[in-house]
């Protein structure tokens, strides 16, 4: 238990540190946040787990064809957001695009025969 403890603090305390960060300096936030932290823990914690580096591989292989459809966030907020939307359906409208986007991508990954 106090390992997942640990898991959940580290994480946290990364994810208020970058937030924090972003209120003083949007570019530095951003530049933190644009460094794929969440894999990088995630891919750790999987290695910790089974001391095994074969499952942080598949994992970080399969990141690869959703950088694309992630990217959905980043293009619709904004847009959304200058064209009048408030933040929350914004917010709202764009994730919904991303999960879209990535389901488009792995349903043609799928037809292509790329198991993914």
């Amino acid at each position: 238990m106090a390992y997942y403890i640990t898991k959940l603090v580290i994480t946290t305390i990364l994810i208020v540190l970058i937030s924090e960060i972003s209120k003083r300096s949007s570019l530095i936030g951003a530049i933190l946040a644009a460094i794929p932290l969440v894999s990088i823990l995630a891919m750790t914690w999987m290695y910790i787990d089974t001391n095994s580096s074969n499952k942080a591989v598949e994992f970080s292989q399969n990141i690869v064809w959703l950088i694309a459809p992630s990217m959905t966030l980043f293009i619709s907020f904004p847009f959304l957001i200058k064209k009048g939307l408030s933040f929350y359906p914004s917010m709202l409208i764009s994730i919904f695009l991303t999960v879209f986007a990535y389901y488009s991508v792995i349903f043609l990954l799928h037809k292509l025969g790329i198991r993914a």
